[in-house]
């Protein structure tokens, strides 16, 4: 990627070039060239980190030890783009430790001996190290294992980051001495934060150069990248650096200019409006209707907008029950495993699962007898005179209920080869209609 960012610096220099526009060259080269956006805009104190108050909010645990630099083991796993590394830095700026920054993607265990035995020689001086350990899944059972005594020992604080679900990639033993932490994809008003600040920001940011962009690209550019901090950058960066600038040499940022830079166009849907409440109900109606084609459309576009696939699968499983029910069973449980999977893998794998119950329940034969039957009985439960429970079918397995008559003359059905015709209501209803 830098490289790419090199050279979409450079046509940017051009285009200025072109234009005899002025700026500081020496600037823009150093601060600009070098390193991509998502990188400069790192942040370096707390007070610039965005998101992740479940865990770096006021008084929280993990906020009190980086503030009080009380720094123990701990592992962040995360998506990309979360901060799992922007808080590794924030932390190396603010402890007095030494820090010591590993790859696991790239060191072996030669690097890791290395480190561990400096640390050594540097706890006898009474100056402790923090080792972060970025991509620590990449790390072998042996490798990990080469870790255990020094965290233990105290030679090494450890803070390791993932994306992958540490529970299943570190070994018990490291997880046994580290607190874990989760990290969650980054709000849509975070994200904007961020690129708001890149475009304000005259020392690592783009505000050495003139920028305008519509507020709508930028919520485009926010929502489109997935709660991902990175990718939002340099899909700004590349917005910034690939726009010719007007005559006025302000380079303006168009929707259609966001939508190029991050590579997805914008789908009209506003997940709290109309469009949200309008395809939902016709993905339901579709899979209702028996058109599945029609269903899986409408489950394209609520994922490509941005939809909560978990709010899509909730919707799945009712309507399993609602409009498929008893005329074919295994549609409810089809549905309920792929909220599950959904919950499990995330996206953008969750879609395939989601894909899978829709279409089932689109083909599956229909009845709505499960809801009429509920919707009949809730009606009288709500209007009419609450029936009691007959005497014979009340519990008699306490003490003294036999005395009060509870049980008496109740018929066990597999006595009698699993039916036998008694009173289980005191007035008879028929709400079940097959």
């Amino acid at each position: 990627m830098g490289g790419v960012i090199s050279l979409l610096h450079d046509a940017r220099l051009d285009i200025y070039l072109e234009k005899g526009l002025h700026f500081n060259m020496d600037l823009f080269r150093e601060e600009t060239v070098k390193e991509p956006l998502a990188f400069r805009m790192c942040p370096r104190t707390l007070e610039e980190y965005v998101g992740q108050d479940h865990i770096l909010g006021e008084g929280k645990l993990l906020r009190r030890a980086i503030e009080a630099d009380r720094i123990t083991s701990i592992i962040l796993y995360g998506p990309p783009g979360t901060g799992k590394t922007a808080l590794a830095r924030v932390i190396a700026e603010r402890t007095k430790a030494h820090f010591e920054w590993l790859n696991a993607a790239t060191a072996g265990i030669d690097d890791l001996r290395k480190v561990i035995q400096t640390a050594r020689t540097r706890k006898s001086q009474g100056i402790p190290t923090i080792l972060f350990l970025d991509e620590i899944h990449r790390f072998n059972k042996l490798q990990q294992d080469a870790l255990l005594p020094d965290v233990e020992e105290g030679n090494v604080i450890l803070i390791a980051a993932t994306v992958e679900n540490p529970f299943f990639y570190v070994n018990s033993a490291l997880l046994s001495r580290s607190q874990v932490f989760e990290l969650r994809p980054l709000p849509e008003e975070g994200i904007l934060k961020i690129l708001h600040h890149a475009l304000e920001d005259k020392e690592k940011g783009l505000g050495i150069m003139k920028i305008v962009a519509e507020e709508g690209a930028l919520k485009h550019i926010a929502r489109m990248s997935d709660g991902d901090g990175r990718k939002a950058l340099s899909a700004l960066e590349i917005a910034a650096l690939t726009t010719a600038p007007g005559e006025s040499g302000t380079v303006t940022i168009t929707l259609h200019v966001a939508e190029e830079s991050i590579q997805k166009k914008v789908v009209v849907y506003d997940k709290k409006g109309d469009q949200h409440y309008d395809t939902i109900s016709a993905f339901i109606k579709s899979m209702r209707g028996s058109d599945p084609d029609a269903a899986v459309y409408y489950l394209a576009k609520m994922l490509y907008a941005g939809e909560d696939p978990r709010f899509i699968a909730r919707r799945i499983v009712i309507c399993a029950s609602e409009d498929v029910g008893e005329a074919d069973p295994m549609a409810l449980v089809l549905a309920t495993s792929a909220l599950r999977a959904v919950e499990f893998i995330g996206m953008p794998e969750a879609r395939i699962p989601l894909a899978q119950a829709t279409l089932y329940i689109a083909n599956a034969p229909k009845s709505n007898a499960c809801y009429e039957a509920i919707e009949a009985a809730m009606e009288d439960i709500g209007k009419e005179q609450t029936m009691e429970v007959p005497d014979h079918l009340k519990d008699a397995s306490y003490p003294g209920a036999k005395k009060l008559g509870h049980g008496k003359g109740y018929k066990y059905p597999h006595d009698y080869g699993g039916h036998v015709e008694q009173e289980y209501l005191p007035k008879k209803k028929k709400y079940y209609k097959p």
